[in-house]
């Protein structure tokens, strides 16, 4: 992904693709407002994507941590959310260090395609069957959010639903270019399996970012 692991000094610096303040509009902390730091690079490649903008780190400037943690700091923000591309392809010790350091609280949006870093008050966890997860994801993750495009969709979410710890939060979120075609199933699905919960991209009805 072009830009050498000695870039980011560890997490020391970021790729910074765009950070806003805003309101949470998918999963279980819909509705919240939460500062987002979105991190270049992916690998992962999901052909539906809607920030593929994010995928490449070069195209992004590499900032240092504590410049973000103060951007952060000049809103009435109480809690980040760290996203993608997926983070995860640099160490986020340091960045979660100094946000907890504050009292924010710290909020990830990872595929969990990498090894899990980080101090994270929550984990939504959101798996693609084309990259895999890897490591302790299914433990630690407080919420599993899969994305819905085809009915063989609904069985990944199944297999992943398996996996994950008793307590963790499952949602089902259709794609948002399928939404029409899949919302009457996913609907019947989860009346029929009601541990599983809908999640909308709710930001986009609002169109906020």
């Amino acid at each position: 992904m072009g830009a050498g692991k000695d870039t980011f000094e560890g997490g020391r610096k970021l790729p910074l693709v765009e950070e806003f303040y805003t309101i949470q509009g998918e999963g279980f902390h819909t509705g919240k407002a939460a500062y987002f730091i979105r991190i270049g690079g992916c690998d992962v490649g999901c052909s539906w994507c809607d920030t593929k903008f994010s995928w490449n780190p070069d195209l992004h400037p590499v900032v240092p941590a504590e410049q973000i943690v103060s951007n952060v700091l000049a809103h009435p923000a109480a809690a980040v959310v760290v996203t993608g591309g997926e983070p995860l392809m640099v160490n986020m010790d340091y960045l979660t260090g100094l946000l907890k350091q504050r009292g924010i609280e710290t909020f990830l949006e990872t595929s969990g395609a990498y090894p899990l870093s980080g101090k994270w008050d929550w984990i939504c966890f959101s798996p693609k069957r084309n990259f895999p997860p890897e490591g302790n994801i299914f433990t630690e993750a407080h919420e599993l959010k899969m994305i819905i495009a085809t009915p063989q969709d609904l069985e990944w979410a199944v297999e992943n639903g398996r996996k994950v710890a008793p307590a963790c939060k499952l949602y089902l979120q259709p794609e948002w270019s399928q939404r029409e075609n899949m919302l009457p199933e996913i609907i019947e699905f989860a009346k029929e399996n009601p541990r599983w919960m809908i999640s909308l991209q709710s930001h986009k009805y609002m169109k906020i970012p």
